[in-house]
C-alpha cells in the first residue's frame, strides 16, 4: 500500500511562470501549494523565500522556462538554491517545458549547446531530479547526471481527438525530423499518416511543400511537439488543402506562439489549434477561438505522487 501524502513529507512550490498550473496539480493531489515569496528587485533581480519549513521534505518546483526564458529560468535556479540551503531532503525540478531545448546541437560553427548548458545550472542550483514533458529531442535526458522523467501529453491530446471522431482522419508530420512522434499518434488513433516535405525552390527565394502521402478527402490533424512563431504548420495546412484535404486541424504539446503566430492561425485554412497548458496563455493567445487548451495536471501530479511514493512512473511514459 502507498504511503498518504501529507503536507509534512511533500512539499510542492511554484515559481510565477505558471501558477494556475501548479493550483492544478495540488488540487489534484489535495494538498495545498507551498508557502512562498517572490518577487523582483528595482534593477530585476530575482529574488525569493520560502515562508514554511522545508526541512527533511520532498520539495517539486514548478516552473516552465517559457518566454521570457531567461527569467523564468533564472527564477527557478534562486528557488532550487533557496530549497537546497533550506535542508530539503529532495528536490525535483518540474519543468512542464523546458526551453532552450531547441538548442541541443552545434548545428553551425562556435555556437553553445544551450539544452546542455542549462541541465548542468539545474544540476549546480541543487536539483537531486528532474520532471519533464515532450522534450524536443528524447536525447536530451543524457545531458543529465541526475535522473530525469520524461512523460508525453500523447494519452490526453489523442484522447481529446479520439472523441472529436472525424471520419477518414490523417496525422500529418509538419517535417521529416517529426514522422517517429506522427506515427505513434496514427497508431493509437488508427488513423493514416502524411509527411510534408519541405524544401528550397531551385533559385531558393521560396519554400515548397511536398505531401507525402494521399490526403484526399482526408481530415488532417498536423502533430508537432512546439508552436512557436506557427510558420510551419500554417504552410503544411495550406499545402494539405492544395491537395485535397477536406479540413485540417492542428496539435502540438507546447504552445510557445510567440510574434505572427496568432495572426497566422487566424488567416491560416486550420479549423482548430489543439495545445496543452504546460505553458500559460495570455493577451491575444488566450482570446484565439482556433485554440483549444487540455490540461497535464492530472498528468503531472500522478507523476509527483509516483516519485514522491517511490512507485513506478513508467506507466505514464506511454
Amino acid at each position: 500500500m502507498s504511503a498518504e501524502i501529507t503536507e509534512s513529507s511533500l512539499k510542492i512550490f511554484s515559481g510565477s511562470a505558471h501558477p494556475d498550473l501548479t493550483a492544478e496539480i495540488c488540487q489534484f493531489l489535495g494538498i495545498p501549494t507551498g508557502n512562498i515569496e517572490i518577487r523582483r528587485f528595482a534593477d530585476g533581480e530575482a529574488y525569493c523565500q520560502i515562508l514554511e519549513n522545508i526541512r527533511g521534505a520532498d520539495v517539486f518546483v514548478i516552473q516552465p522556462t517559457c518566454p521570457p526564458a531567461d527569467g523564468n529560468l533564472m527564477e527557478l535556479l534562486v528557488m532550487l538554491d533557496a530549497c537546497k540551503r533550506s535542508s530539503a531532503a529532495r528536490i525535483t525540478a518540474v519543468l512542464p517545458y523546458y526551453g532552450y531545448a531547441r538548442q541541443d546541437r552545434k548545428d553551425k560553427p562556435r555556437v553553445p549547446i544551450s539544452a546542455k548548458l542549462v541541465a548542468n545550472l539545474l544540476s549546480a542550483a541543487g536539483t537531486n531530479r528532474v520532471l519533464t514533458m515532450d522534450l524536443h529531442k528524447a536525447q536530451i535526458q543524457g545531458f543529465f547526471d541526475i535522473p530525469v522523467d520524461h512523460l508525453f501529453a500523447a494519452p490526453v491530446i489523442i484522447d481529446y481527438c479520439s472523441r472529436l471522431a472525424f471520419p477518414n482522419l490523417t496525422i500529418v508530420s509538419p517535417d521529416a525530423g517529426g514522422a517517429e512522434r506522427a506515427r505513434a499518434y496514427a497508431k493509437r488513433l488508427d488513423a493514416d499518416l502524411a509527411i510534408i516535405d519541405k524544401r528550397r525552390s531551385d533559385d531558393g527565394s521560396a519554400e515548397v511543400m511536398n505531401v507525402v502521402g494521399d490526403v484526399t478527402g482526408q481530415t488532417c490533424i498536423i502533430q508537432d511537439d512546439i508552436i512557436d512563431t506557427a510558420g510551419t504548420i500554417t504552410n503544411a495546412a495550406r499545402a494539405l488543402k492544395e491537395n485535397g484535404a477536406e479540413r485540417v486541424l492542428a496539435c502540438a504539446v507546447h504552445g510557445v506562439l510567440s510574434g505572427p503566430a496568432i495572426a497566422r492561425l487566424e488567416a491560416a485554412p486550420i479549423d482548430h489549434l489543439i495545445i496543452t497548458n504546460t505553458i500559460p496563455l495570455s493577451g491575444d493567445r488566450a482570446r484565439c477561438s482556433k485554440i483549444k487548451v487540455l490540461s497535464v495536471a492530472r498528468l503531472l501530479g500522478q507523476a509527483i505522487r509516483s516519485i514522491h511514493e517511490e512507485t513506478s512512473v513508467s506507466s505514464l511514459f506511454v
